[in-house]
């Protein structure tokens, strides 16, 4: 059976009680941002291409007041073990804030030191909950990124002025305070994501265009391997050099005005490892322009095979999967009502995603759960609103 999706309200109620043990007062500002699944166009995003997440009902959720003492005090459940659960630092103003222990806190550091007003941070203390799977490559990290920034703006009732800055200061967060060198889909997406749509984003020219995803019939279905290898956070940055370097190879800006064509004409002059990352990036593009075009008319069955080819080229041309998600793709491409499937998020592990037909959806969970050889969470994720401010 599918995982039951806590409602925002009940998260901010359990913020609140956080709140109150740990502060001994009543937050008045609150915010969430969702985190995404991405249907298609996976390791595109830093190669100008395009994607085609949409946001999940899973969100963060910070609650808090603001203070007038200089420190920014947070109580958060953490993705690392051992990790402390409350941390203090100083408002920028005061001195500059620098990445350090424990590692979830980066985050949040890093969307203070890169938010519009920072100069009006005077301090504050804040919970923060989430629903969305840590290391499941559900992109919690953008949604922390994005929740913060929104509970700033609550915070200081100064809403940065366009959508796009706010994704890309969070994208310039998690690059200098966590050290990751991510693209821009996750935050755009948990910024920017509409209930009922999924979102084409044009990497590139950073337009955003909502693709309609409403049809009762169809579910999607999120599994989570609940396996997270190590390889991924040394991995990227390789694919992403490899893929600059396929560029420079086809005298390309990037990958994204690279055809298949040009990219086979210099099969057996470039190195094939090289070769292969590009023939991935390329296809992919491709391949998220089709599937918006298929869902746009409803043609399952073509987004559904075009689901099955990112797959295999990931696994294959772009080596990021592994065999835990190979097997979960495997096992729901047997049953009948599946259009089709593919891992989902940066790789090594992680979820999933499945688009199939929604009376079959316990018929997948079923077979999966009987033939998986570990043990698999299941979510029927529905296209969600993006990053919001709260009532209290």
């Amino acid at each position: 059976m599918a995982c039951r999706t806590v409602p925002v309200e009940e998260l901010v109620s359990k913020a609140k009680k956080e709140f109150e043990q740990n502060f001994g007062t009543q937050p008045n500002v609150a915010a969430c941002a969702p985190g995404r699944v991405n249907l298609i166009g996976e390791h595109t995003d830093y190669n100008d291409g395009f994607v085609l997440p949409m946001a999940l009902p899973m969100v963060t959720v910070i609650v808090g007041r603001s203070t007038d003492n200089g420190e920014c005090t947070i109580v958060a459940a953490v993705p690392e073990a051992d990790a402390p659960r409350k941390v203090s630092f100083h408002v920028p103003s005061k001195q500059p804030l620098l990445p350090g222990s424990p590692k979830w806190a980066n985050y949040v550091k890093g969307v203070i030191a890169n938010f519009h007003a920072t100069g009006l941070i005077s301090g504050f203390e804040a919970v923060i909950l989430t629903t969305v799977p840590l290391g499941g490559g559900l992109s919690s990290s953008a949604s922390l990124e994005v929740a913060t920034y929104t509970f700033l703006e609550a915070l200081t009732n100064n809403k940065s002025k366009e959508l796009q800055d706010k994704a890309l200061a969070c994208q310039k967060a998690e690059h200098n305070f966590a050290g990751v060198p991510c693209g821009i889909m996750d935050q755009f997406i948990s910024v920017m994501g509409k209930t009922g749509n999924a979102l084409l984003i044009d990497c590139r020219s950073l337009v955003a265009e909502l693709v309609p995803l409403q049809d009762p019939k169809v579910a999607i279905l999120v599994t989570n391997s609940n396996v997270h290898h190590d390889l991924g956070s040394s991995e990227y940055p390789v694919r992403r050099s490899q893929c600059e370097e396929a560029a420079r190879l086809l005298q390309k800006p990037s990958l994204r005005t690279a055809t298949m064509q040009e990219l086979t004409s210099l099969e057996g002059t470039m190195d094939e490892v090289i070769f292969r990352r590009a023939r991935h990036v390329i296809g992919e593009i491709s391949r998220t322009e089709q599937a918006a075009l298929a869902l746009r008319v409803g043609d399952c069955e073509w987004l559904g095979r075009l689901m099955n080819e990112s797959h295999d080229s990931l696994r294959d041309d772009y080596e990021v999967s592994c065999a835990e998600l190979d097997q979960l793709v495997e096992l729901a491409r047997k049953v009948d009502g599946v259009f089709g499937s593919r891992m989902t998020g940066g790789g090594f592990g992680g979820c999933t995603v499945t688009l199939v037909k929604e009376s079959e959806v316990e018929k997948v969970i079923s077979h999966i759960n009987e033939k998986y050889s570990k043990e698999a969470t299941f979510y029927v994720a529905t296209p969600s609103e993006g990053a919001r401010i709260l009532k209290l």
